[in-house]
């Protein structure tokens, strides 16, 4: 029995430093590949404020990228944190709406992002005649998210002890002071953590924003105009077939672009998680 145990342990140690291994191989050879093909042409004009058929600089859709993640977030991150408090705080437990909610919410997290794509072109850009616009993209890309958010801020929120609470009320403190004084600053990690996430998929998001944003290379001065973001940038160059080197460029700037963003956003969340 005891040498059938040890062969089981050791295979199993095996398998799992060959998952490992295997995923880490897979990863550093995307990295490679991106840089390899990439970073020889990524040159000073492609960072030139104009776009134009010679020169198909990506500075306007990186600017694009920055306002579209942050017009996002500030549309789904208050309704997710918020519904998370109200699922976890206020609601009751074994409640039906809570339940549907949640099944709700996980439904809508996987659905693939060219439906919401086209529910965008439907609602926002035809129903509601905002055209192909950062608004429509925004308001799409924030009903994407705000699953991942609202998930990841429940969590967050259940995983601070009851402790904290009972420590509250006993000194006299109300329900909406706890929350917002007391609970709230201990779950933001968690809560940061799902919106890094978050951030991630907004950046790497094309399909929903090619029906809604659509792929105007300017840099917006209103939301009710078009723009791209790097992904859709980069897609665009890959699908015309004459700038292909140019679209690796951008891929290995979008991937530095995503490790900077979840690099400060970590140490962000790990600052706060100190505070608190």
């Amino acid at each position: 029995m005891h040498s059938r145990n040890s062969f089981f342990e050791k295979f199993m140690a095996v398998v799992t430093w060959t998952a490992a291994a295997t995923t880490i191989g897979i990863l550093l050879f995307i990295v490679g590949f991106i840089c390899i093909r990439g970073v020889p042409y990524i040159k000073p004009s492609l960072f030139s404020l104009n776009y134009n058929s010679e020169n198909v600089s990506l500075m306007p859709a990186m600017i694009s990228t920055v306002i579209m993640t942050a017009l996002s977030l500030l549309i789904a991150a208050p309704l997710g944190i918020f519904a998370a408090i109200y699922l976890v705080e206020y609601a009751k437990r074994g409640n039906k709406i809570v339940r549907i909610i949640r099944m709700t919410t996980e439904t809508l997290s996987g659905i693939p992002s060219i439906i919401y794509g086209l529910f965008g072109l439907l609602f926002f850009v035809t129903f509601l005649h905002w055209g192909f616009s950062v608004l429509a993209g925004a308001f799409t890309l924030s009903i994407m998210i705000l699953p991942l958010i609202m998930r990841s801020s429940e969590e967050a929120l259940k995983a601070v002890s009851d402790t904290y609470r009972e420590g509250s009320f006993g000194l006299g403190a109300g329900k909406l002071r706890t929350v917002f004084r007391i609970i709230l600053p201990s779950a933001m990690p968690g809560i940061l953590a799902g919106i890094i996430l978050s951030i991630g998929r907004i950046v790497g998001e094309t399909a929903a924003l090619i029906y809604t944003a659509g792929t105007v290379a300017k840099i917006p001065t209103d939301p009710m105009q078009s723009a791209r973001t790097l992904s859709v940038h980069m897609y665009a160059l890959s699908g015309e077939g004459l700038h292909i080197n140019e679209g690796y460029a951008t891929a290995a700037v979008l991937l530095l672009v995503v490790v900077l963003i979840n690099t400060v956003s970590a140490k962000i969340a790990k600052r706060i998680g100190g505070i608190t």
